[in-house]
Order: structure tokens, then C-alpha cells, then sequence
């Protein structure tokens, strides 16, 4: 009996792996191409033997979840979805690709919100979600080695019983990824005073399309060579896939303070940040918000914001005590100066909890009000705020779509919120468009078209605008140096001369270029 039935189970085991090879073939099959397939069929069966069937996701229902990143309005269905758990699957996957050149794209937890993560129909959608682990902890040199799958937060949660704490916060970082950060080099509301992830990451190890594995940046304070550690956070998935990051952690401050200021306009807000950093002194976080935004962030929690007010500021001071008491008596008196009608101090942890509270969830505030809503994210010189958000106000008019500014102002980080209504047919194409001419004004001020979300999809047209066709190719030419067959994250980020050229004749006579498909491999 226990023959026959270890027997049953070989046959069955057996079949199931048939039946996941199948799949897979009818996934990618490429119509017409009988060498294709043949190919096809031996890449499924070599990846059935990398992966344990539960890990590798092939019905529709699995794949749908991995359709998209936080910017929805951009989906694909990946062919298949693979969910390593080990180093070793990760190159073995990266070999295979490489062999029979399929496309792949690495994915973190899917926050992203400029499409960078939006699958490849015909290639295998990469996620780390399983290299959670934080590897190692190290009080004395500051620095915890984590799995790129670790959550933004829970590396400030796991090194707080030793006074320490990492400081790059997106809004998401409750669900965020280290490994994401890297990708799309995230910030935050405090990045003004601690900067980016760039500035707070000094060491990953890579594993190049092909298998090979590189280390770069390290421990100590300089490293000889090329700096490729800087060279790889920010480059959205195209050069390497992220398997390791050390991360440098940093003390928690004694004191913390949080000044809400309200303004009757949004210069004198502006104004205002102008003035502080002017002064001096370097806030640990800087943030505005408009009407729209405060309204509705203040419905939703309650943060204690005047909904009257054109604009708020939220000024937040840290280090020792006797800093913050000095410094929050100082940004007081500028902040009045510049035309402040009402300065609030937090008056304990609670109530600076609190003022945060409606920043940090400004995004979904604003999904109560509407049904859609897309995020831009571009940044400014400080001095040109107030023309740059006039700008918007005009361009908002003109396209008949709401628009709601939450931004990062002490560095110039603009986030505008367009409300749209997806269910409406081509008002997700009219809310494209409003994106694109505010990047665009970004960029005529002196601006860039991006400052943590990356370009990935979304912005790929703006890329146009910034930057010149020789620029354009150095930035292929580096891709070309670690994926020379571009496999990775294909038609992100960079676009094509021939792209540029297509979009700058339309953009001239006033047309529009639809937003291309992920090209094919």
C-alpha cells in the first residue's frame, strides 16, 4: 500500500510539473515562431527546476496582483511571476534570462508611483518580497546589512532599543521596501536636513543580468574607483538587481519640535521658507501644503490644521534640547515676519505625532475626495514656488481637472495631487497630459522632472524635455555597459532617440504622443 502510494505521488508530482511547464509555454508563446517556442519551452522547464511550483505564479489570478506599481493607470499582466527565496534562485533566474533573453523586471512591494514596476508581458516579473530579513545590526559602526525586501520602517523599529534610527521616510514607509528605495532613490519628509537614500546607503551587493555579482560602496568613509554605488541607487532596476543593502543608521535626536504655521497666501508661505533657509538653520523636515490639500487631509484625520488657511507649513526642528528651544524661537519670529497669521508648537510627542499625522497622509486623504488621483512629483528651486504653483493653479483652469500641492519645500520636492476620474473615458489621458505640462514648467524654471519617484514610465517623455539627445546617450551607453542585451526593465526611464525626436515634432504643434507600449522582446 505504501509503495502504491509513494508511487501515486511520484506521478503526480510528475504531472503537476508537466502541467506548470504548459502553462508557462502558453503564457509566453510567441505566435508563428516555432523556434521561439521551442525555446520558450526550454527556458519553462530549466525555470520549473530553479523554483518550487508554489513560487512560481502563472495563472492569471496569481499574475493580476504584480499588474502594476502604485501608479495605476499603467498595467501589464507579466507573463509569469517568480518569488525567490535564496541568493543562488536569484542568479540562476538571472542566468536563464540572460541565456534565452527574456526580459525581466525586479519588483519590491509595488509602492512606486511612476510605473517603474509595471511588468513585462513577455518576461518574468522578479519579486523580493521574501528577502525580508535584516541581517545584521552594528550600534558601534551604525549600520544594520539588510535583504532588499525589509521595509523602510522596520529598520528605524529594529534598531530603536539601541537609540538609533534610519532616516529616509517616504510616506510609505510602513509598506515601502529598502530594495525599492535604492531603485527609485526615495526621500521623504525629512531628507532636507538627513538627504536621500543616496546619502544614507554605503554599501549593496548586485547581481548583474547574467548571474556575475558585484560589490560596491563598503564601510569605510571612501572607497577607490568608480563610485557604481551611486551609480546604481536611482537607476530603477535597469543595471542590477539589489540583493544586500547596508544602510547607515543615525541617533536619535534628544529633542524634536514641530512648528504649524498658517498663511493667508501661498507666497508669503513661500516666502517664509525662503527665509529660514536663508537664516541658516536647516529644519529636519519642511513641508506645505495648500487649501485642497488641507482640507482634505483634515477631514480625513484630524491633524488640527485651519481649513481657511491658503497654506500651511509644517517646520520640524531636532538635536539638543537647548537647539530646538533657540532655533523654535527663531523660525517663530521669521515665520510671523513673512506673514504667518498663527505660529503652533507641538506641545509634546502626541500632538507633534498629530501635526504630522495629516501630511503623512495626504495621499489617501485625497483618495476620499476623489476617485482617482495622480501624483507628480518634480522639483524647483526654492525661489521659484509661488510661479510654479500660480503655474499649476492656470493649468488646472485650463484642463478643467482639480489639483491638490503637497511638497517637500525646503528642498523644492513639488508632489501636485491631479483628481480624475479613471471610469470616464480619455480623462486619465487629459490628467497624463496636466502631469506632463507641470513637469514641463518644472523644467523652465530651472527645475528637474523628478526628485524621489523616479521616471520609470510616467515621465519618460519629459526625459525629452531635461535632457539632450548626447545625454540621452550616455545614459544607454551606461545601460549597455551592465545590460548590454537590455533585459532589465526594458523601455523605462530612458527613452529612445528616435522617441525624443517622434515627441519633441508633436510637442512643438501642440499634439500629443500616446504613451508607448513596454517594447517586446
Amino acid at each position: 500500500m505504501g509503495q502504491t502510494r509513494r508511487a501515486f505521488n511520484l506521478r503526480h508530482e510528475k504531472l503537476c510539473d508537466i502541467l506548470i511547464v504548459s502553462r508557462v509555454i502558453t503564457a509566453l508563446r510567441v505566435d508563428g515562431s516555432h523556434k521561439m517556442s521551442q525555446q520558450l519551452n526550454e527556458f519553462a522547464d530549466e525555470l520549473t527546476q530553479i523554483l518550487p511550483s508554489e513560487a512560481l505564479l502563472l495563472s492569471t489570478e496569481a499574475r493580476r496582483p504584480y499588474e502594476c506599481d502604485g501608479l495605476t493607470g499603467y498595467r501589464e499582466l507579466p507573463a509569469m511571476v517568480a518569488l525567490p527565496q535564496t541568493f543562488e534562485q536569484v542568479r540562476e533566474i538571472l542566468r536563464l534570462c540572460q541565456r534565452y533573453q527574456v526580459p525581466l523586471v525586479a519588483r519590491g512591494a509595488g509602492t512606486g508611483l511612476s510605473g517603474g514596476a509595471t511588468p513585462h508581458s513577455e518576461g518574468v516579473l522578479l519579486s523580493l518580497a521574501r528577502f525580508s530579513r535584516i541581517i545584521e545590526i552594528d550600534p558601534q559602526a551604525r549600520t544594520a546589512r539588510v535583504q532588499p525586501g525589509v521595509r523602510n520602517l522596520a529598520i528605524s523599529e529594529a534598531v530603536a532599543e539601541h537609540g538609533l534610527y534610519y532616516a529616509p521616510d517616504p510616506s510609505s514607509q510602513i509598506a515601502c521596501t529598502i530594495g525599492g528605495n535604492v531603485a527609485e532613490n526615495a526621500g521623504g519628509v525629512h531628507c532636507l536636513k538627513y538627504g536621500l537614500t543616496v546619502h544614507n546607503v554605503i554599501a549593496a551587493q548586485v547581481v548583474l543580468m547574467g548571474g556575475d555579482v558585484i560589490n560596491v560602496g563598503g564601510t569605510a568613509l571612501d572607497t577607490p574607483g568608480y563610485d557604481l554605488l551611486a551609480t546604481m541607487i536611482g537607476s530603477e532596476g535597469m543595471l542590477g538587481v539589489v540583493t544586500e543593502v547596508t544602510v547607515r543608521l543615525l541617533p536619535l535626536p534628544d529633542a524634536a519640535k514641530v512648528l504649524l504655521a498658517a498663511f493667508d497666501t501661498v507666497e508669503s508661505a513661500a516666502a517664509a521658507v525662503a527665509q529660514v533657509i536663508a537664516k541658516g538653520i536647516i529644519p529636519a523636515g519642511l513641508e506645505m501644503m495648500d487649501n485642497p490639500a488641507i482640507v482634505a487631509a483634515e477631514d480625513f484625520v484630524q491633524a488640527g490644521y485651519p481649513k481657511d488657511a491658503a497654506a500651511i507649513l509644517l517646520c520640524e526642528l531636532d538635536g539638543t534640547v537647548a537647539e530646538v528651544e533657540a532655533d523654535i524661537q527663531m523660525v517663530s519670529d521669521l515665520l510671523r515676519e513673512s506673514g504667518a497669521r498663527t505660529v503652533d508648537v507641538a506641545r509634546d510627542e502626541a500632538e507633534r505625532v498629530r501635526f504630522w499625522s495629516g501630511r503623512k497622509n495626504a495621499f489617501p486623504a485625497i483618495g476620499r475626495i476623489s476617485p482617482d488621483y495622480y501624483c507628480i512629483d518634480g522639483t524647483i528651486p526654492r525661489k521659484a514656488v509661488a510661479k510654479v504653483l500660480a503655474g499649476i493653479e492656470r493649468l488646472s483652469a485650463q484642463s478643467g481637472l482639480r489639483v491638490a500641492n503637497v511638497f517637500h519645500a525646503g528642498d523644492g520636492n513639488l508632489h501636485p495631487l491631479i483628481l480624475y476620474d479613471a471610469s470616464k473615458p480619455g480623462e486619465f489621458e487629459r490628467t497624463e497630459a496636466l502631469g506632463g505640462q507641470i513637469l514641463d514648467l518644472c523644467v523652465q524654471v530651472g527645475g528637474t522632472i523628478t526628485g524621489e519617484h523616479g521616471v520609470g514610465l510616467e515621465k519618460i517623455n519629459q526625459m525629452c524635455v531635461q535632457f539632450t539627445d548626447q545625454e540621452l546617450d550616455q545614459f544607454h551607453a551606461l545601460k549597455a555597459v551592465f545590460d548590454p542585451d537590455g533585459l532589465l526593465n526594458p523601455g523605462k526611464a530612458v527613452p529612445t532617440l528616435a522617441r525624443c525626436a517622434e515627441f519633441n515634432a508633436m510637442h512643438v504643434h501642440g499634439g500629443e504622443l500616446a504613451h508607448p507600449q513596454i517594447p517586446r522582446f
